[in-house]
């Protein structure tokens, strides 16, 4: 839902693109900082601290907002840069759920690796199932909104991640959620595609 009202937040754009488009790194190379800043949480979550996870999770989630605009800024939005964005997406999602199997999770109806799995294939055939669409000609524009699109699952992670550090097993709802949210946004956009 939060793809489709992107303009919601071309202010915010504007003031990043100003402080973050003076310095000498290319659109691609912030794209690229948020999986190194994505590992660094891997590592936290590991030692499952996670408040120091939250901090280098929400780091990278900000280069991923920062690499757009500053190519919207400096007139660098290129179809390769669009294409390692989405790339760099899947890899920081993968890092982050990598890490979640490291933490003691509550096992509720499966065990939470089955969840976590869940969560990262529903967000994968969300993303399988816009590109299959556009790739097979079946829509026109881009096939973007649904319960459950990238905007949304960043806010479920972090809510995730803060409620953790109270309670494993609040998180272990919220994740619960996401995979059930997740797999319906993807059903959601392949029923799109192929009405």
């Amino acid at each position: 839902m939060l793809d489709q009202h992107r303009d919601l937040f071309r202010g915010v754009e504007k003031i990043v693109a100003g402080i973050f488009s003076p310095l000498p790194l290319t659109p691609n190379q912030y794209s690229f900082s948020s999986i190194l800043l994505i590992s660094v949480c891997l590592y936290f979550l590991i030692k499952q601290n996670l408040p120091w996870a939250i901090v280098f999770f929400l780091l990278a989630a900000f280069m991923d907002f920062v690499d757009g605009a500053v190519a919207r800024n400096k007139n660098l939005s290129t179809k390769k840069g669009a294409y390692l964005d989405t790339v760099f997406d899947r890899y920081v999602e993968g890092i982050l759920l990598l890490g979640f199997l490291f933490l003691p999770l509550e096992q509720i109806f499966f065990p939470s690796y089955v969840w976590i799995f869940l969560i990262l294939f529903g967000s994968m055939m969300t993303t399988y199932a816009k590109s299959a669409a556009k790739e097979k000609e079946l829509t026109q524009k881009e096939l973007k909104g649904g319960l459950m699109s990238r905007g949304e699952r960043t806010i479920f992670y972090l809510i995730a991640m803060a409620s953790g550090i109270t309670c494993l097993y609040s998180m272990s709802l919220v994740l619960i959620l996401m995979a059930v949210l997740t797999n319906l946004t993807a059903i959601q956009r392949i029923f799109s595609a192929t009405k």
